[in-house]
């Protein structure tokens, strides 16, 4: 987790330094005026930009021109320049005068003064950017003075949005300039308001806050519907960063209670990620609305502090104790989930408050933890592991982006109606590992590609753009698509190495199958003359031979070819003379001829089975290797066959004679039952731990195995004074089948899954709530059924409104009391706090 957040972090930096309104992010510096002339005359309209004026020696300049140039590049970020400019020492003019040389500095928006300020009011950098955005923002972010003028600006802003409440003790300070900052960003989604004034922070809490410290309030306004309602507020509590800022915002616009039916194991949600802790309130039909109330009062109370979701116990089926009603999700890696029985919405809101609590539970639960659930935990640290150490370890190194598009909901759709042929896009979440490293190969990608003409690469940060994300249905990241003009895109389902990346990209090129004229082109096709996009690419090239009479197998054949696009290339011919062609390769329409090795060895197989599936299964085993080698991305194929594996082990290529004798066997009547192939250890080294988990330690090789993952996990090794010949195999194998051998070992009937769960990233972020009641003893509106893409009709769904804590106190039986719904009260007090059930 610790490396997760500096990745996500690092890239949140950046992010909110290359705001989108920015024309460019890079590096500046201060810009050089020979006059005042020259720098008028250079003004563009609508620009800004801070200048001062100077005479052209000035010793007495130099602290404040260093300040000044290290502030140059932060306000480049913001589109403003920095330029000084030199004053001839005739001028008197206003600007270049004795009275103002060196003691002020102007702003220009365009040729416009916006404001001039006393330098010595800009006494260092954050001084300098703080004083420069306010001033740029002076319509957006209202300064006020008075209780009066705050409660004004929240009445008009009550049913529209937000508002972000900040004290800064003084302007010009480090917290002022990430409050500026802060809005710059996101002052088109809520409204910002500043002041100075410790009179008005202490009229605005009830507490006695500290007025030498900073101060920002959330306060939410959006769903409030009666004039006389207050908006909530949600103070930060972090030291005032823009860093703090922005995460603040994010988990103020997260749901209010999140809704889920599914193991908690596989549940993600934006709190989870920022290093906080997920409760979950477990429910059931019949105390539905009692425990959404009861949810949503503890949310407002853990509001910055935790996230609260809703488990339904009747769409989940959960191996813990019935009378259990809450469960506590931490952000640390390997910590279980723990189930308890507590009595209050007190009790939930100590174990969130109260780290001690929480660590003296995960103690316990450690303790108590069986030996299967510790191996499991492991084996999900070690997936975990090897992505964020190689993503941590490679952080510094920035990669070659600049052949790669970003897209945005503003430049999305026509950049895919843009005269490129194939727009590939990444769909990634920028704080993510898994995300970060395929990033890296996408890049890798893009230089491998650069030049191809056709091809456009993208990519979008579902992180940023969710709302785009959910309007392509894409639910999971990574994800890449490929878009072509009048076609339905096509989704990237293979290995993220380079080179597959690659190869589905210039293979989703070409029309899938590929429509040939002539004769000619057809036996051309099958030589090995492709379009100019495959010819760096060594596939076997299957074509499709059909007459008039077989439009039936055709029609398949151009279905399945549009589902295996990108993956396989495929060909069809179905001209008057399509009978020859088959027939020279010994087959008659419909057939497939299956070209290996550019050509020098054609295949004629005939079409039986006219069905899009079966055509699909069937193309996909032909064009399987007959002795293939397996490795790390080939592996699946013949895995999903579901037979038994005789696999070679070799420390190097294997040897002629070997492989002579393994081909003739492969060839023979036992293929189809099961599969015939070698692993080179030199290229996959993995196989050296595959071994060592069939026999403790690396046998001598070259090594034969039987190994039948399918059914049993039985795995016989073949006798080793024995050589590999096709009669010894087929003999030993009889020997096999009739119970004669025994098994070197037996593998276990443990699933092969993947120990993590894919991140569904739209429910995680912006899933969709349903309306919340205004007040704790109304009957809730029925809640109507989730968006699939996760955004949230009518704005933020963070701000659903909540009772007052004054009417909360009125109402008997209201929440925050009683813990309702699936587990029943308990009287003993001094039970509560404990751990009373486990998974």
């Amino acid at each position: 987790m610790p490396a997760q957040k500096d990745r996500w972090v690092s890239s949140l930096v950046f992010l909110l330094s290359c705001v989108s309104s920015i024309p460019q992010c890079g590096s500046a510096s201060l810009q050089q005026e020979q006059s005042p002339q020259h720098y008028f005359s250079g003004l563009e309209a609508g620009k800004p930009s801070l200048a001062f004026f100077t005479p052209t020696v000035s010793p007495g300049a130099q602290p404040f021109l260093e300040h000044v140039e290290s502030s140059a590049e932060a306000l480049q970020d913001y589109g403003v320049s920095v330029v000084k400019v030199n004053c001839p020492k005739e001028d008197v003019s206003r600007y270049c005068g004795k009275e103002n040389a060196l003691r002020k500095a102007f702003l220009f928006r365009g040729n416009r003064l916006i404001r001039e300020f006393p330098t010595d009011a800009l006494f260092d950098v954050n001084s300098i950017v703080a004083n420069v955005l306010f001033a740029l923002l002076f319509n957006e972010v209202k300064y006020v003075e008075t209780l009066a003028d705050l409660e004004n600006i929240e009445n008009v802003l009550k049913g529209k949005s937000n508002m972000v409440f900040a004290y800064v003790p003084a302007t010009g300070t480090a917290e002022h300039r990430a409050v500026m900052e802060a809005a710059f960003v996101y002052g088109t989604i809520h409204q910002f308001v500043l002041t100075t004034e410790a009179a008005l922070l202490k009229a605005t809490s009830q507490d006695d806050p500290d007025v030498s410290s900073a101060w920002l309030l959330f306060c939410h306004c959006q769903q409030v519907t009666e004039p006389a309602q207050a908006c909530r507020r949600t103070a930060l509590a972090q030291p005032l960063t823009l860093l703090n800022i922005h995460r603040h915002l994010k988990l103020m616009a997260a749901p209010l209670v999140t809704e889920v039916a599914e193991d908690p194991e596989k549940i993600s949600t934006v709190h989870l990620q920022l290093g906080l802790p997920l409760v979950f309130i477990l429910s059931q039909k019949e105390t539905y609305e009692a425990d959404r109330r009861t949810a949503e009062f503890v949310a407002w109370q853990l509001l910055g502090k935790a996230g609260v979701a809703l488990l339904s116990r009747d769409l989940v089926e959960l191996n813990v104790l019935q009378r259990s009603n809450v469960a506590l999700k931490t952000p640390d890696e390997g910590m279980p989930i723990q189930y308890l029985v507590l009595e209050d919405t007190d009790e939930v809101i100590t174990l969130v408050e109260d780290k001690n609590k929480v660590k003296q539970i995960q103690e316990y639960e450690q303790e108590e933890e069986e030996d299967e659930d510790e191996k499991e935990n492991n084996n999900q640290d070690i997936q975990d592991d090897q992505v964020v150490e190689a993503v941590s370890r490679d952080k510094k190194r920035e990669l070659p982006l600049e052949q790669i598009l970003v897209l945005t909901e503003e430049n999305f759709h026509s950049s895919l109606s843009e005269a490129a042929r194939t727009v590939v896009v990444l769909f990634y979440a920028s704080w993510e590992a898994v995300s970060l490293a395929v990033l890296r190969s996408y890049s890798e990608v893009a230089a491998h590609l650069q030049g191809t003409p056709g091809v456009l690469l993208s990519r979008v940060n579902c992180w940023d753009w969710t709302g785009l994300c959910s309007q392509e249905n894409v639910t999971q990241f990574p994800t890449i698509r490929i878009y072509q003009e009048g076609q339905q895109s096509v989704t990237y389902g293979g290995m993220w190495g380079t080179e597959e990346l690659s190869s589905f990209i210039l293979l989703s090129q070409v029309s899938c199958p590929l429509k040939l004229a002539t004769m000619d082109e057809a036996e051309g096709y099958l030589r090995g003359e492709f379009p100019s996009e495959l010819s760096s690419h060594h596939h076997p090239s299957l074509l499709g031979v059909f007459s008039s009479a077989t439009s039936k197998a055709r029609e398949a054949f151009e279905e399945a070819g549009n589902i295996l696009s990108g993956h396989v290339r495929m060909g069809m011919y179905f001209e008057d003379d399509a009978l020859a062609l088959s027939q020279k390769y010994s087959v008659s329409p419909p057939a497939l001829l299956l070209a290996r090795s550019n050509g020098r060895s054609v295949e004629g197989i005939a079409l039986s089975e006219h069905s899009v599936q079966d055509m699909v299964q069937m193309i996909r085993y032909q064009l399987l290797d007959i002795f293939p080698e397996i490795t790390v991305p080939n592996l699946p194929q013949y895995l999903q066959l579901g037979k038994p594996f005789l696999i070679l082990f070799s420390a190097g290529d294997i040897s002629q004679v070997e492989s002579k004798e393994m081909l003739k066997l492969a060839k023979g009547r036992p293929q189809k039952t099961f599969v015939v192939c070698w692993l080179n250890l030199k290229k996959t080294p993995v196989g050296y731990g595959i071994l060592r988990t069939y026999f403790s330690t690396t046998p001598p090789l070259p090594l034969l195995l039987w190994v039948n993952l399918h059914a049993g996990g039985q795995v016989f090794k073949f006798p080793s004074e024995q050589s590999i010949t096709e009669m010894n195999i087929l003999l030993w194998l009889e020997r096999l089948q009739a119970g004669l051998e025994i098994p070197s070992s037996t593998l276990s009937e443990e699933d092969w899954k993947p120990p993590l769960p894919a991140y569904d990233f739209l429910q995680m972020m912006e899933p969709s709530v349903p309306e919340l009641s205004p007040h704790p003893g109304d009957t809730p509106a029925q809640h109507p059924p989730k968006n699939p893409g996760g955004d949230t009709a009518g704005g933020d769904s963070a701000t659903q409104e909540e009772p007052s804590q004054e009417s909360t106190a009125e109402e008997g039986g209201a929440p925050g009391r009683g813990l309702r719904g699936t587990a029943p009260r308990l009287a003993a007090r001094d039970k509560q706090g404990k751990r009373h059930s486990e998974l």
